[in-house]
């Protein structure tokens, strides 16, 4: 799969692996926050204020996305001290794959946190989320040369759009096999449209009754007492 390409090749390879990596695992743990406040108590009061409850949502959402984003220009800036960003990387490309890649984990993590009631719940469907979704990105391995059954997998990965965006800004110069493995505007379309699918579902599963009806109960009954 990487044969004629040399160990230096591999470490400008994986750049955009590890920034992807760094928002995928920052954005979708801040979304924690989001199951610890309906275990403390305060997603009741939030359910109680005088707005929408997909206002709720979104604001987890675009904390996360901060959160994730941070994190990745942190680690931008140590591996430009080293010398593994290239001089040629497209600034403007890297901070819109950055930002439409943390908005995407974000909200892959908001539809999980909304549609589990305990920490332990989040915990789990997250490894079983996580951990497929990066490594069937193409982070670590060009998706172009993987078998064809590795390969479908990947193509339906949304993760894998954003990766791909990343490696256009930073691996243009890159020829085959460590280039990037689609275009630039199918990265955008695809990263855009999971993101926005992601959000909305968590939109709909957290306005469910089903969802917020148990804390309304206890505010009522604290009401009543």
């Amino acid at each position: 799969m990487l044969q004629g390409a040399g160990v230096s090749q591999y470490r400008s390879f994986i750049v955009p692996g590890l920034l992807a990596m760094v928002l995928l695992f920052g954005a979708m743990l801040a979304s924690l926050s989001m199951v610890y406040d309906k275990e403390s108590g305060v997603m009741r009061m939030l359910i109680a204020a005088p707005f929408a409850h997909g206002w709720i949502v979104f604001a987890r959402w675009m904390s996360a996305a901060v959160v994730g984003l941070i994190q990745a220009f942190m680690l931008s800036l140590v591996l430009a001290t080293l010398g593994y960003l290239a001089h040629d990387v497209s600034l403007l490309l890297l901070l819109v794959g950055l930002v439409t890649t943390s908005m995407l984990c974000a909200s892959i993590g908001v539809l999980i946190a909304v549609s589990s009631r305990a920490l332990d719940n989040f915990a789990v469907v997250m490894n079983f989320v996580i951990f497929p979704v990066f490594f069937l990105s193409g982070a670590l391995y060009p998706v172009n040369h993987l078998p064809a059954w590795l390969k479908l997998l990947a193509a339906v990965n949304p993760f894998s759009y954003g990766v791909d965006l990343l490696k256009h800004a930073t691996l243009a110069h890159v020829r085959s096999p460590l280039g990037p493995d689609f275009s630039v505007a199918r990265d955008l379309l695809v990263v855009s449209v999971a993101s926005g699918a992601a959000l909305l579902a968590s939109v709909i599963r957290f306005s469910q009754d089903s969802v917020f009806e148990p804390l309304a109960r206890w505010l009522s009954d604290g009401r009543a007492e």
